[in-house]
């Protein structure tokens, strides 16, 4: 404190207007102290920040004074937080804080150019060949036919998560429905494989009473809805008839 320039250390009041002019509803409590900037006649006086929501925070005031001036100017108000203040959290990019089902209605997702889920296609991408374009233009119209006119496919890695990602979910072997179930998911009759390579794991649940239908679940995933689960046909047994209008009474024509 002794090292303050006194000018500084005594505009208390003129830090706190300038604090109270910045900080508006949020007030400006007490006075906590001064601390001495680089150089000698630059100081930073200190305000407590009653605001409810910035506990622990306070208001920072620096001054100057130029040389042979009678009085202080402000230099900046900021509020600052003190060790044990309540931060907001890191920034986290976009692209790392989004989780899986965060695509909602109308919402667009950017897929990234080097995605290692994604390779080209037969009609685009890296192999897309460009020499010959009548050549090109053929096999367009073949690959269109067959189905295979995506520039981007599944990579073989892409195929590898969506594999790993499906067997540890609710719809893989593990369940608790799964181990419940009177049968696997291969020997159900509304059992869709799919195809391709994920074919030899999985398939789509077609059963609109399982909790599964049109999801993707494992070959042996099972769940209460198997196919193979018939209901027992019993016939109801009516009760004994009040008059019996069936038989015939002998003894009326005895």
């Amino acid at each position: 404190m002794s090292d303050v320039d006194q000018i500084i250390a005594g505009s208390v009041d003129l830090a706190r207007e300038a604090a109270e002019e910045t900080a508006g509803d949020f007030g400006v409590g007490e006075h906590l102290g001064v601390r001495l900037e680089q150089g000698s006649r630059q100081a930073t006086h200190f305000f407590e920040c009653p605001h409810p929501g910035y506990q622990g925070w306070h208001w920072a005031v620096t001054m100057t004074r130029a040389s042979r001036a009678r009085y202080a100017t402000v230099n900046e108000v900021v509020l600052l937080p003190s060790d044990g203040s309540l931060l907001a959290p890191a920034w986290v990019p976009w692209a790392d804080r989004l989780e899986a089902g965060d695509v909602a209605p109308g919402t667009l997702l950017p897929t990234p150019e080097n995605d290692p889920r994604l390779e080209p296609g037969y009609t685009g991408g890296e192999l897309a060949p460009v020499d010959d374009p009548v050549e090109w233009a053929q096999t367009r119209a073949v690959v269109a036919e067959l189905g295979l006119g995506r520039e981007r496919v599944l990579s073989r890695y892409g195929r590898d998560l969506a594999a790993e990602r499906w067997l540890a979910s609710d719809s893989g072997p593990d369940s608790p429905a799964a181990r419940q179930a009177p049968a696997p998911c291969i020997s159900c009759g509304y059992f869709v494989r799919l195809s391709g390579s994920l074919g030899r794991l999985f398939g789509a649940c077609a059963n609109e009473y399982s909790p599964y239908d049109g999801r993707v679940v494992s070959l042996d995933h099972g769940c209460g809805g198997h196919s193979d689960v018939v209901a027992d046909e019993r016939v109801a047994r009516l009760p004994d008839p009040v008059f019996d209008t069936v038989r015939i009474d002998q003894s009326l024509f005895d």
